[in-house]
């Protein structure tokens, strides 16, 4: 595995590889299970994988957490290696940005609902970071985990809109044995916050069983995952939502593909979690 810290350097490695197919894994470290399970599946899929660890201040709000974002390099590199990367790209801010930029990009659609709601300007930060990224690397497919899907459908967007040469793959969401989806902010949980924790994904099924049990109402289905969350958490929920998926719009009637979303606040740490399925209740475990 070849590290590399300048995009120079990255552009002249990847020239060698001619031909060959690329799969892109972008990351901004701290790997947990999901991340490896990205490596593994684009090792399966291409020739070449590359993966990036840049964490993006353009993507944190002025009273988030980017100093405070979980770091550990050398355990990074150890895991990279083992499963399956080629190049890591590790830049820092200056290399990503140099200067102050001249083009600025923003999202106006699939961004202003879920997460994007309470953080104004955050997606712009991502697909900024991620178009200068995909020119730098030009992969044929990217992986991302569905645990973010918000982020999965901005990431559609731009790269339809842009017409980048990209498949787009979303991989299942990677869990704990019991249902807590992985996240590197899980380090932040109390024990008790870990137990209480387990129930976002059991009010997540409850949800997507009534659909399965023929409910259409979104309202419904909202308030009785809203209920299990209370009834099970002290965390304060930020939002649940029943969007259509990818678009992201509200609907009145489930009759096509969509996304049941939750977050969660606990004392130091912000879950978030999701379903996507269709009009029966049928989960869509990959996207492509």
């Amino acid at each position: 595995m070849k590290v590399i810290r300048s995009i120079d350097q990255l552009q002249r490695e990847l020239l060698k590889f001619n031909k060959q197919t690329i799969g892109y894994v972008p990351t901004m470290g701290f790997f947990h299970e999901g991340h490896l399970s990205l490596m593994n599946t684009a090792r399966e899929e291409t020739d070449l994988v590359v993966a990036s660890i840049f964490v993006n201040p353009l993507q944190f709000g002025p009273n988030e957490d980017y100093e405070q974002y979980p770091r550990d390099e050398e355990r990074d590199l150890k895991l990279a290696k083992e499963n399956g990367v080629d190049v890591l790209f590790m830049p820092d801010v200056g290399v990503m940005y140099p200067d102050k930029a001249s083009i600025t990009m923003k999202v106006v659609k699939r961004a202003n609902v879920l997460c994007g709601r309470s953080r104004p300007g955050h997606f712009d930060g991502v697909v900024t970071v991620l178009t200068k990224l995909f020119n730098m690397i030009q992969p044929d497919k990217v992986y991302f985990g569905m645990k973010d899907a918000q982020q999965v459908a901005v990431v559609d967007g731009l790269i339809t809109d842009l017409n980048f040469p990209i498949k787009l793959v979303g991989l299942p969401t990677i869990r704990e044995d019991n249902g807590l989806a992985k996240s590197s902010r899980n380090v932040r949980l109390s024990k008790e916050e870990v137990f209480e924790a387990q129930s976002l994904y059991r009010a997540l099924i409850r949800g997507q069983q009534l659909v399965v049990d023929g409910e259409k109402d979104p309202a419904t289905i909202i308030q009785d995952v809203k209920q299990t969350i209370r009834h099970h958490t002290d965390g304060k929920i930020d939002y649940v939502e029943l969007l259509s998926y990818p678009a992201l719009e509200e609907i009145t009637i489930i009759n096509e593909q969509i996304i049941l979303a939750i977050a969660v606040q606990f004392k130091h740490a912000r879950l978030i979690d999701n379903l996507v399925f269709n009009k029966f209740g049928q989960i869509i475990e990959r996207l492509r």
